[in-house]
């Protein structure tokens, strides 16, 4: 449960940390931040987790996301993670959405990437516990978020642990891997070619088959280039109707892709998560 603090920044009245420590999921060093808002000594603190999407690092949304000020004035740990391991002997693809910066979070089963790409019980099990005892963090209050992705990662693991989180939101996220390009192969390279094993890791199948959470929140812009052919934001709508679950799913006018996006909405998605993670 060693890390090793790499930056340390006031900001907003709190502390954003950047740290590194040696994973035994991904037999790799890895790399997350967190901002800890200033409270009382003694107090515990309710967690916001945002996985990121590929290509990223957690730096992404440490430097981008605009997230500082609405946590410290709420109260609210955020836990940003990487998103794949990484280092000279981890196995990686020509492509950007495969292999290093791309985990996908799933624990992966297929030959080379089973031996370091579990992002799954990274996300799930190691880094929680490490959080749990490097940080004020209250375990019984979390949230989840995340973007492209990440909002893929952020769905799926809610709706796998809803004993653990009171709260998920996702920008622009992929809600099925089993309906578009970047899930295919993927899926087909950690998981291997039996799609039936994909659905634990595809937000509209776990809908389908009965997981759920008391609801969820959802923003994607309409001017982004993947909406049509990797996200399919409609599958996630009719997925949620047809199965009764809860969810408002805004779909935003002129906004792409990008951190422009995600920060104009995020002091929204904060928001949102504490009246969950403080009810």
């Amino acid at each position: 449960m060693t890390i090793e603090t790499v930056s340390l920044n006031r900001s907003h009245g709190g502390t954003q940390g950047v740290y590194k420590h040696r994973s035994a999921e991904t037999g790799t060093e890895m790399t997350f931040s967190v901002f800890v808002p200033d409270h009382a000594e003694g107090a515990k603190l309710p967690v916001l987790w945002y996985l990121s999407g590929l290509t990223c690092t957690h730096a992404n949304v440490t430097e981008k996301g605009e997230f500082r000020a609405a946590c410290a004035e709420h109260g609210v740990i955020f836990v940003a993670p990487d998103t794949s391991p990484r280092g000279e002997d981890v196995p990686d693809d020509d492509g950007y959405d495969f292999g290093k910066g791309a985990g996908f979070y799933v624990d992966a089963v297929q030959a080379p990437w089973a031996k370091h790409f579990r992002m799954r019980s990274y996300i799930e099990t190691e880094l929680p516990a490490l959080i749990a005892a490097q940080f004020p963090a209250d375990m019984a209050r979390q949230g989840i978020t995340g973007h492209s992705m990440g909002g893929h990662g952020a769905l799926t693991i809610a709706l796998r642990n809803p004993e653990r989180f009171r709260s998920v939101s996702a920008f622009a996220p992929i809600v099925s891997p089993l309906a578009c390009p970047w899930g295919d192969k993927a899926l087909t390279g950690y998981i291997g070619a039996d799609r039936a094993l994909w659905r634990e890791y595809d937000a509209c199948a776990l809908i389908a088959d009965g997981a759920r959470m008391p609801d969820l929140l959802v923003d994607q812009g309409l001017a982004d280039g993947f909406l049509e052919e990797q996200l399919k934001t409609q599958l996630l709508a009719e997925a949620c109707e047809q199965a009764g679950q809860p969810a408002t799913i805004r779909m935003q006018e002129g906004y792409d892709h990008s951190y422009y996006f995600i920060s104009t909405f995020m002091v929204e998605h904060v928001a949102w998560h504490v009246e969950r993670l403080k009810a």
